[in-house]
């Protein structure tokens, strides 16, 4: 491919049936019209691929094409892979959704967190949706000192009684919770047992092996000086640079997560890596229950997983939003998906995993130009999801 290429002279490399050509062409519009530089996009039926395709660039220069085994940062996509460990030890019997957190955190009794349930941190009601004390993006690469922040520091409003979404610290939550249970990190559980079993090709955190197929993350125009859509923290809504820094006080968050500190950490709501046949892979597990023989959960546990929490305005998001046990459900509201038995999941620049029940279906976009989120008004993954619908 020659650098500068227009759509006809990009390949679109990978699989798709014939009866989804539209969902193809939808894919490539996203270069032309929608700013793709690399990307990746992968749809599941029955844990079947019937798409499976990839194109474009893994750098920001042109010059290295996305390959079909490019990884790329996944921000808060990661937090489905995170939601997972959970549900998996739900399922397991090991962990009660209803239990305090602090029957398996003491530590976290601490300022009246005594009675929090473990649903309050997947939902995100538990009312520790910021660090209270304000710390450079360096404290995030170091697990103890976060987790130690979190169990000390008292609820920003009545566990339970509201949403607010948990942009950075509901991986450490969970996460903490699952170490406490399992002996393991959250990125050592995830992978042995969940990647692994589905060969699946995610990570929460990075290898240093790894760094050569990890796409360049590109900053989204709305961070540079100049144009309309210019965000600085000063501007965003209070609740919502709360929740967001220590990243939004870098010059650059996308810069930050290129470095080999953030890959080499673990921030399992922000730093997962993958790509789109990976994540729709994984996904499929709660679509269909059963991939290629392996079941990592009962139906049981999967009906709990659409079974929605708290239902509306987030006072961090400012959209209303239904969220349920780690994935936010369609609703009128947010209609990625025409089916009610429907969960997604997005990240900050533009990824997306859609897990629709009903149809038993999964689908993942994953990209490197960070232009926005999908509830930010970014329409790359959106429009992929309603060229495969229009099909079905």
């Amino acid at each position: 491919m020659k650098k500068d290429a227009t759509l006809s002279e990009f390949d679109i490399h990978g699989h798709c049936d014939e009866r989804f050509s539209s969902v193809k062409e939808a894919f490539a519009d996203n270069f032309t019209n929608r700013g793709d530089v690399g990307a990746s996009f992968a749809a599941t039926i029955d844990g079947r691929f019937i798409i499976d395709v990839w194109a474009g660039y893994a750098d920001a220069g042109r010059t290295l094409p996305w390959e079909r085994d490019t990884l790329a940062c996944l921000y808060s996509t990661t937090k489905a892979m995170t939601a997972l460990c959970a549900l998996l030890l739900v399922d397991r019997g090991q962990l009660d959704l209803d239990a305090p957190v602090a029957r398996y955190w003491p530590e976290f009794a601490q300022a009246d967190k005594e009675d929090i349930p473990l649903r309050y941190l997947l939902s995100h009601q538990s009312g520790l949706a910021w660090f209270d004390e304000r710390i450079p993006v360096e404290a995030l690469f170091d697990w103890n000192r976060i987790v130690s922040l979190l169990a000390a520091q008292k609820p920003s409003w009545a566990p339970g009684t509201r949403c607010g979404y948990h942009a950075l610290t509901q991986g450490f939550l969970v996460g903490e919770v699952v170490r406490r249970i399992t002996n393991k990190t959250v990125a050592a559980f995830f992978r042995e047992e969940i990647a692994e079993p589905l060969r699946a090709d995610c990570h929460i955190g990075l290898a240093q092996t790894d760094d050569s197929r990890v796409a360049e993350m590109i900053p989204p125009p709305m961070w540079q000086p100049g144009d309309p859509h210019y965000v600085v923290s000063g501007s965003l809504p209070e609740l919502s640079q709360k929740s967001m820094y220590p990243l939004i006080d870098q010059d650059n968050p996308v810069i930050v997560s290129r470095s080999r500190g953030w890959r080499a950490a673990e921030i399992p709501s922000a730093n997962g890596y993958g790509n789109a046949h990976s994540i729709a892979r994984i996904a499929s597990m709660l679509a269909c229950g059963e991939v290629d023989g392996v079941r990592l959960l009962t139906v049981p546990t999967i009906d709990k997983a659409f079974q929605a929490q708290c239902h509306g305005t987030d006072l961090v998001l400012k959209l209303p939003i239904r969220w349920a046990l780690g994935f936010a459900l369609v609703s009128e509201d947010m209609p990625f998906a025409p089916n009610p038995r429907a969960l997604f999941m997005g990240g900050g620049g533009g990824s997306a995993v859609v897990i629709d029940r009903d149809a038993r279906l999964s689908l993942a976009y994953v990209m490197n130009n960070c232009i926005a989120s999908a509830t930010e008004g970014d329409d790359r993954a959106p429009s992929l999801v309603r060229a495969l619908y229009a099909v079905l």
